[in-house]
């Protein structure tokens, strides 16, 4: 099952209004959870979405760390000079702006600060707010405004001089 199907198959989830979905094969195990009845008001740092790796035969299937912990640092070195990464810390779609009628949390050339919210990201209608990890000026916006963006995908880069 690649990153499509797993996409896909949330997306479906969260239209059918169901609160636990597990798909099982040979060598693949996905677990989906979500609120029952659509409640978009409950708050969730993440989607509830737990993959396991294939299990040695007498071990107890588990969930990793990164799906387990709420956010992980978003950022890390970059090839680009010294810039630093501000990576997606979910599978999701990104937008820029909090709502369509609103102006977009940054952009080329702002100043962030740690905590500062620099984009959402929609996953099974719940809009999660990517805050920055570091202090600095943005250079570069990588992904383009209501498109889909992959766990650990670059999204901004950051000077951080």
């Amino acid at each position: 099952m690649d990153i499509k199907d797993i996409q896909n198959l949330i997306k479906f989830v969260s239209r059918a209004e169901v609160s636990e979905v597990k798909y099982k094969t040979k060598d693949f195990e996905i677990t989906i959870k979500t609120p029952l009845g659509g409640n978009e008001m409950s708050y969730m740092p993440q989607p509830a979405v737990y993959h396991t790796a294939p299990q040695a035969p007498g071990h107890a299937p588990h969930a990793p760390a990164a799906a387990a912990a709420p956010s992980q640092p978003a950022d890390n070195a970059s090839d680009e000079g010294n810039f630093v990464t501000i990576k997606s810390p979910m599978i999701g779609t990104f937008y820029r702006k909090p709502s369509p009628d609103k102006d977009v949390f940054v952009n080329v050339g702002d100043e962030v600060s740690v905590g500062k919210v620099v984009c959402v990201i929609e996953a099974m209608k719940l809009f999660n707010q990517i805050e920055s990890e570091i202090s600095g000026k943005i250079v570069k916006i990588l992904v383009d405004d209501a498109t889909p963006v992959e766990y650990d995908q670059p999204l901004f880069l950051v000077d951080p001089s």
